[in-house]
């Protein structure tokens, strides 16, 4: 073999030809090449495809979270004054497509539902006596032109509307679901009532239609058009009354002043968010606030000719309410990847220094055969690079071909600066085993250990102070860092308490009569191959692994725990069903959900959102009333664990005070011992406050609120007897509740009935993409700490294989059985895996203990939530009992691997271990 660049030529013969570097390398090692290129294919794979899931969640969830605002939400609203005279439907197109032109650079335009017309701005009462009035009010007519409704819908009988004759009624088309409501049909001429400065107006219909795909984007806000809508009058007794609406013809267009106050065009253009990207959000908020109120604002307005054009968008506020979300949720989904790249860079300075160990005698006899340093590091970092780019390029293909997102630097970065760290490992490291040999200095690994543990109490000083995600800001790499920089601190102080915590046992073992034990212990106390102390790397490897996945852990099980516990509250208990407005919770369907399976109590309750308390000397305090059965109630907080109280305390009662439980807040405002509490009705009975609750389930804001026994207080207020709420508890099956709900409730009110179960909350709940592609992230992050983890026991188990396997051969041929050199590798490997999870599962327990007051859940829950999370045995057990148990296995196997192998083979001449 030839020497490195820094050999003399001279003593080369003329006609020696110089042996292929790499080639003559990959040759003599196939295998080690091949698991080289094995680990940096996986690592690669890993760095690369960590971005892109993270680029994949952050755009999900920031289109399901727009989709989930629905059209109306996520358009561009444009309206005009209509022109008084001359008003056309070419005018209306012309300025649809002036209202296009400017997007397109960073968002575009959905044809889906995208409507543009005129309307009248108000409608008018009907006069006509054979309407229906479900509560004797009159029902109320819209009028609207949308230009692509004949695309839309097809008639179904008469014709569709035109002009009309000058001074006669107005032709409109009625939807047949619409008509058949009110009881309309072609011919009937609908007499609008007088909106108090003009006279009554008359609209003919001419035509009814149906709608080919009622529930399209197009018909979005115009539902009025499809079928007629339940209304409710304003005051404290609502009445139901039916709104409708209808359409137009383009010859109509000057007679929508008539109908209503005024005519107004709009032109509704739909953002496609099925294109947007998260990185790119600054940029586009800027674009749309432009449409709103800026420059393109002002271009629209000229080149329209509509002087008064105004465009209105709800879409800058959602984006910046995403990009809050956003912020919020990445520093807890970073945790994760932040400990699988902590482990999976220790691994890598693992497999070089073993690597290093495996060929020190031959880089030495390079360097004394004439060869630099530099020449040597060269000559490594091209057999590296021979194996790790093909191998790195392979990964980043196969993550970009797997996680397929438009945005490639993060990707191209992150897999670079791993590859790059493959490259450099094994050259750095033979560098520095050729460097002239220094003593030893304890002051300088001193100064080290103490700046991790400076950088340890500065990020859980700023945690603590700041929180882990700030408002308004994105991830800062000190907090997200905190539980990592708390590990490799624990694994830096267990490396040195590591021989005193081993070497007790092997002195007490020493003192027995077996040889096994002691003599695995004393090797685990002093480290392999003679070391004054184990390695620190797979220490602070395990604890990484342990430490990050067991702060992942409790951070998922507190998710899902605090995520049931804001369902339950949010529909005050496990299952709710609240009728519309003045509509009672009929007997019959109270009594068919009570015995669904599942439900272990339930009740019916009156709540009254707009009642007052009022007091002599403070005047009056808004506040929820309820009126419920107290022993029944009870059961219901107690189960939810929110206004827990003695239902004794409400027995009784007389016309002088209703015993009642008040919230804190409002007894804190309402002083006194006996209050006027009254109703929205503007009734009024005296109750007097008995005891004080933290929290109501029927209301689950933290509004005040009073609960009054349904006995006493129906004896002096009978309208409390007509119950507005059913609640229960149990596993309530949400299909089975909406069965029954259908069952008794008429269809056409069944629409604004609500039905809510706790299961079906907390499933709305997790449906967040933000959550699940955080969870995702954790949990993939978790099992790839925890395979680096193990394969850094394997490479530590690896680089003392040669020593332990040499003293297993000289121990067999003095008589040691197989069992017993299972034994003495279980004793020598274990005490290192086992203080590793005990460890890992108290830096786990200590991390959340320190970071947990700062810890807010709101993001990944979907609800707002107190701040703050709670250390949890289970998850760090089963993450440090996980890890300890496949060490374990990886100890086991590698044990009697070594042990089939030959005495002789171990035993040769000239062996130098």
């Amino acid at each position: 073999m030839s020497s490195p660049s820094g050999a003399s030529r001279r003593s080369t013969p003329p006609h020696a030809r110089l042996a292929p570097w790499v080639r003559t390398r990959l040759r003599t090692a196939p295998l080690t090449a091949l698991l080289g290129a094995a680990l940096a294919f996986l690592t690669v794979l890993l760095g690369a495809g960590l971005p892109r899931a993270l680029d994949r969640g952050a755009d999900q969830a920031l289109r399901s979270f727009l989709e989930h605002e629905g059209t109306s939400g996520t358009s561009l609203f444009a309206t005009a004054k209509s022109r008084e005279a001359g008003g056309n439907a070419e005018d209306l197109d012309r300025i649809l497509s002036v209202l296009r032109a400017p997007a397109g650079h960073g968002f575009a335009l959905s044809a889906d539902g995208e409507v543009h017309g005129a309307r009248a701005m108000g409608g008018r009462s009907l006069a006509n006596p054979e309407l229906a009035r479900p509560e004797g009010v009159d029902p109320v007519l819209n009028l609207f032109h949308l230009r692509e409704s004949g695309a839309r819908t097809r008639l179904v009988s008469g014709r569709w509307p035109g002009g009309g004759s000058p001074g006669g009624p107005l032709q409109v088309a009625l939807s047949q679901s619409v008509a058949d409501t009110l009881g309309a049909r072609v011919g009937t001429v609908l007499q609008g009532r007088s909106l108090g400065h003009d006279a009554p107006i008359g609209a003919e219909v001419v035509g009814l239609y149906a709608v080919d795909d009622p529930g399209a984007a197009f018909w979005t806000d115009l539902s009025c058009l499809v079928r007629a809508c339940r209304s409710s009058t304003k005051g404290p007794l609502p009445q139901v009354y039916w709104q409708a609406s209808a359409l137009v013809g383009p010859e109509a267009l000057d007679g929508l002043a008539a109908w209503g106050e005024r005519s107004e065009d709009f032109w509704r253009l739909p953002v496609d968010t099925g294109r947007l990207r998260a990185d790119r959000l600054p940029a586009v908020q800027k674009e749309i606030s432009a449409f709103v109120a800026g420059p393109t604002a002002t271009a629209l307005a000229a080149r329209s000719g509509r002087p008064d054009l105004r465009v209105a968008s709800g879409l800058p506020e959602l984006f910046t309410e995403a990009r809050a979300r956003r912020q919020a949720a990445a520093p807890l989904a970073a945790i994760g990847p932040a400990g699988l790249a902590g482990v999976a860079l220790v691994v890598l300075c693992l497999a070089a220094g073993l690597t290093g160990d495996r060929r020190r005698a031959e880089l030495r006899l390079l360097a004394a055969r004439g060869g630099s340093r530099a020449g040597i590091a060269g000559r490594l970092l091209g057999e590296a690079a021979v194996t790790v780019l093909p191998a790195a390029a392979l990964a980043t293909g196969l993550a970009w071909l797997l996680l397929p997102t438009p945005r490639w630097a993060p990707s191209l970065i992150s897999a670079a600066c791993v590859t790059l760290v493959m490259l450099l490992a094994f050259p750095v490291r033979a560098f520095l085993l050729l460097s002239p040999p220094r003593p030893p200095a304890p002051r300088r690994r001193l100064v080290g250990e103490l700046l991790v543990l400076a950088a340890t109490a500065a990020a859980v000083f700023e945690v603590r102070s700041r929180g882990i995600s700030p408002a308004g800001q994105d991830p800062d790499p000190l907090l997200v860092a905190a539980p990592l920089l708390l590990a490799l601190s624990g694994g830096l102080l267990l490396a040195r308490l590591l021989p005193v915590l081993v070497g007790a046992p092997a002195r007490a073992a020493g003192r027995g009569s077996g040889l096994v034990l002691f003599l695995g212990l004393a090797r685990a106390a002093r480290g392999a191959a003679g070391r004054a102390r184990p390695p620190a790397l797979p220490l602070i490897a395990l604890l990484l692994a342990v430490t990050t996945g067991g702060f992942g852990a409790t951070v998922l099980s507190a998710v899902d725990t605090v995520r049931l516990q804001a369902a339950r509250e949010s529909v005050g208990g496990d299952a709710q069903i609240a009728p519309p407005s003045g509509v009672p919770v009929a007997q019959p369907l109270a009594e068919a959900a009570a015995r669904l399976p599942g439900v272990r109590g339930s009740l019916t309750a009156w709540v009254d959102a707009d009642g007052y308390v009022f007091d002599s000397d403070r005047g009056s305090v808004r506040a929820t009333v309820v009126v419920a059965d107290p022993v029944e109630y009870a059961k219901i907080a107690r189960s939810l664990g929110r206004g827990r109280f003695d239902p004794a305390l409400l027995d009784g009662g007389s016309p002088e005070a209703v015993p009642a439980l008040f919230s804190r807040d409002l007894l804190k405002r309402a002083t006194g011992g006996v209050h006027r509490v009254r109703f929205a009705d503007g009734e009024e009975l005296r109750a007097k406050a008995v005891a004080v609750v933290d929290g109501t389930p029927a209301l689950p804001e933290g509004r005040a609120f009073v609960v009054l026994p349904a006995a006493a207080a129906t004896a002096q207020y009978p309208k409390a007897s007509r119950p507005t709420h059913w609640f229960a508890v149990g596993a309530v099956d949400d299909d089975r509740l909406h069965e029954v709900v259908r069952a008794h409730v008429p269809a056409a009110v069944l629409d604004s009935y609500r039905v809510r179960t706790s299961t079906g909350v907390y499933a709305e709940l997790a449906g967040d993409p933000l959550q699940r592609s955080a969870a995702r992230l954790f949990r993939a992050s978790l099992a790839g700490s925890a395979g680096f983890a193990v394969l850094c026991v394997l490479l530590t188990l690896v680089r003392a294989a040669p020593d332990r396997a040499a003293l297993l051969a000289r121990l067999r041929t003095m008589g040691l059985r197989r069992r017993q050199g299972l034994a003495l590798v279980l004793a020598e490997a274990l005490p290192q895996a086992v203080a590793a999870a005990l460890g890992g599962g108290l830096l786990a327990a200590a991390a959340v203990a320190l970071l947990a007051p700062a810890v807010d859940l709101s993001t990944l829950v979907g609800a707002a939530v107190p701040t703050g999370l709670r250390v949890a045995v289970r998850p760090v057990l089963g993450q440090a009992l996980g890890l300890a148990a496949l060490v374990a296995l990886a100890v086991c196997a590698e044990a009697v691997t070594s042990g089939r192998r030959q005495i002789t083979t171990e035993l040769r001449a000239g062996d130098q271990r």
